[in-house]
């Protein structure tokens, strides 16, 4: 009976040191980030009947990139030799790896090719189509803004060991506005163009003797 009064103040004391805690603790969290939008690369590309036709299977390498665009990040310049990234805008995977599924659907629906073969090796294949992504980015350099888009290809007559032919494609796409979403509507125009000249580069190519 004595010391139920110095009980019940030292629970209230106790209860108000919680609460003070838990205030600290919410007003030392990491404050939110803002929401991030996720984009893809795509291609829709119109189907073409096949101008030539070529009894070969064609293999399709894994492509590589260079340093800098071997990430979700999406790249941008505002000036020379310096590379930005957005902070709320992003690619769904690193652009080198949605680039690969579209190169081979865009093969496929040429319909030039016996067949088309992903990561050689597994068939046996009479050529290989080898890729390297240059650049991908957004220009903020000029205005109005632009997609820079830049793909080395390099073809390889598997059987004799030899380089058949080598090219470098570089397009260039005005943004239709100054920001992430603009540069992604630019990059796809881009990169449907650059597919429909890889295609034929293959295609035109392709000549073993």
């Amino acid at each position: 009976m004595t010391y139920a009064p110095w009980r019940t103040r030292r629970l209230a004391f106790q209860i108000l040191i919680s609460v003070l805690l838990l205030a600290g603790c919410t007003a030392c969290a990491a404050p939110k980030t803002a929401n991030q939008s996720t984009f893809v690369l795509e291609a829709q590309r119109a189907t073409k009947p096949a101008q030539v036709k070529r009894n070969l299977v064609l293999a399709i390498s894994e492509p590589r990139t260079r340093p800098g665009y071997d990430t979700p990040q999406m790249a941008y310049v505002q000036q020379p030799h310096e590379l930005n990234y957005f902070v709320t805008s992003r690619w769904a995977d690193a652009p080198v790896r949605m680039l690969e599924p579209l190169l081979v659907q865009a093969m496929e629906q040429a319909g030039s090719f016996r067949a088309i073969v992903q990561r050689p090796g597994a068939v046996p294949a009479d050529v290989r189509l080898d890729t390297e992504l240059i650049r991908l980015q957004h220009d903020f350099v000029t205005r109005p803004s632009r997609i820079r888009l830049t793909l080395r290809a390099q073809l390889i007559d598997v059987r004799g060991q030899r380089v058949l032919a080598v090219k470098l494609f570089d397009e260039s796409e005005t943004a239709t506005s100054d920001n992430a979403y603009g540069g992604v509507l630019a990059a796809n125009r881009a990169l449907e163009r650059l597919l429909d000249q890889l295609v034929d580069f293959c295609v035109n190519e392709s000549v073993i003797q």
